[in-house]
């Protein structure tokens, strides 16, 4: 998220837990970046932002990250909600969505394959002509056989992912 915010031209403030998970973040050239592990997120949205907040935000996580994200975004703001690895579903209050004028955007990727078919390849193109042009750079940490797929399903439960974790399928 980081490397293609970065490609599209955004300012990206990268967030996550733990100072090991920003230092892996940091190969990305992020603008910025935060340890919300105490809970000020906000603030240090605030701060980084000349007090607005920020323009989009990118959720996997839900759960507690979701409730301090919806106190940082920006006038017409959006919030992408695209997981909830936490293992809890948030709530959106929607007093928040009138008070800042924002959206909440649920970002799914075979839902929107199927009901935009065209939008959908030309994302999936563009996003291939990135990386083709080297302007994307996935790293992937982990790779497991398909047969450990409850391995590789458990890092993201726990939150343990850093870079991508794929599923190696040999043709035989």
């Amino acid at each position: 998220a980081v490397e293609l915010g970065k490609v599209m031209g955004a300012r990206v403030i990268a967030a996550a837990s733990t100072d090991e998970k920003l230092d892996f973040v940091k190969q990305y050239h992020p603008d910025a970046t935060i340890n919300y592990g105490d809970g000020e997120l906000k603030e240090k949205v605030k701060a980084l932002t000349n007090d607005r907040g920020a323009d989009v935000i990118y959720d996997p996580v839900g759960g507690d990250l979701f409730d301090q994200s919806c106190r940082c975004i920006n006038w017409n703001g959006r919030l992408l909600v695209i997981g909830f690895t936490s293992g809890r579903i948030p709530e959106y209050k929607a007093n928040l969505a009138l008070l800042k004028g924002s959206s909440m955007v649920g970002v799914f990727l075979g839902r929107f394959r199927k009901e935009e078919p065209e939008a959908y390849e030309q994302n999936l193109n563009e996003l291939l002509e990135m990386y083709a042009a080297g302007k994307l750079n996935p790293i992937v940490t982990q790779s497991f056989p398909k047969e450990e797929y409850v391995k590789a399903f458990n890092i993201f439960t726990q939150r343990q992912a850093k870079g991508k974790v794929t599923l190696e399928f040999k043709s035989e």
